[in-house]
């Protein structure tokens, strides 16, 4: 499944195709993907100008201009892609299109780009929320603050898991502790802090925990950069695959020496809630 970084890098690709411009037409090939569509949702998109696209999770958020706010999740396997054409130099390269077969959501936008919803698996699903009703909505109500946001520093991370006897791992999947965190990247982070995954997150010093809040935060940050992380079919809206995983230090890597300094160790893996965890036990304590 996408997590915060790929979904993060789709956002910022289709934003130049979409804040500020109009949808012509929209249009559905199904009544569903993992849910129904709303009421009306191919006509209430049509006409519609993009006021602003942001990211809330694992959730792409279009504000239109009538006060509704068109949401997406990518699932297992959802991906938007442009369509068009480059017009002048430095333009948006488009990529050509995914199987036909599996495209659920095509948007015509006034300036001739097209945007189509590819999903094989149809996890995915959308929907149209009135944007003052958002935050109450049962998709963010319970939602922990962004782990790249304001709201997410150092003090509130102590708090939140002060007295938990949850796993440190569990923890930080939870999306009512900080929203967005994925396997691939919770895992990633305590290597860098050293901290075991399986390890009380009320036992962790606050020194340790200032580790692991910087180590969340420039893991993050690193895989935007790199557009994500590209395991099965994962791709940008322009085609492009993420190159995160080429910067793997634990995630994947079993049986492999661990590449901390000075550590000698190896890298192990294990299933914690039919999610593989991987980890060094010589350097995560």
């Amino acid at each position: 499944m996408p997590e915060l970084p790929e979904v993060e890098t789709v956002r910022r690709g289709l934003a130049p195709a979409l804040v500020g411009r109009r949808i012509k037409r929209a249009r559905t090939k199904r009544p569903d993907l993992r849910f129904p569509f709303p009421a009306r949702f191919a006509a209430r998109l049509s006409g519609r100008r993009v006021d602003a696209l942001e990211r809330r999770a694992k959730y792409l958020l279009a504000h239109l201009d009538d006060g509704n706010v068109w949401i997406t999740h990518l699932g297992m396997t959802g991906r938007w892609t442009i369509l068009g054409v480059k017009q002048q130099p430095g333009d948006f390269y488009y990529a050509e299109p995914t199987d036909p077969a599996h495209t659920h959501v095509v948007i015509d936008m006034e300036d001739g780009a097209k945007l189509e919803f590819n999903d094989p698996r149809r996890f995915g699903y959308m929907d149209l929320i009135p944007e003052d009703e958002l935050e109450a909505h049962p998709f963010f109500k319970a939602m922990g603050p962004e782990p790249l946001g304001n709201h997410f520093h150092e003090p509130y991370l102590k708090s939140a898991l002060a007295k938990k006897k949850a796993p440190i791992k569990a923890a930080l999947l939870d999306q009512r502790v900080v929203a967005g965190l994925g396997n691939i990247y919770v895992v990633e982070a305590l290597h860098r802090a050293g901290i075991a995954p399986v390890k009380a997150s009320g036992s962790i010093s606050a020194q340790r925990l200032d580790k692991l809040f910087h180590a969340i935060r420039a893991v993050l940050e690193e895989a935007i950069e790199a557009g994500g992380s590209t395991l099965s079919d994962y791709a940008g809206v322009d085609g492009a695959q993420g190159s995160f995983q080429q910067r793997f230090r634990v995630y994947d890597r079993e049986g492999e020496k661990c590449p901390m300094k000075d550590c000698g160790g190896a890298i192990k893996r294990a299933v914690h809630s039919g999610r593989s965890t991987f980890w060094c036990p010589k350097c995560q304590r």
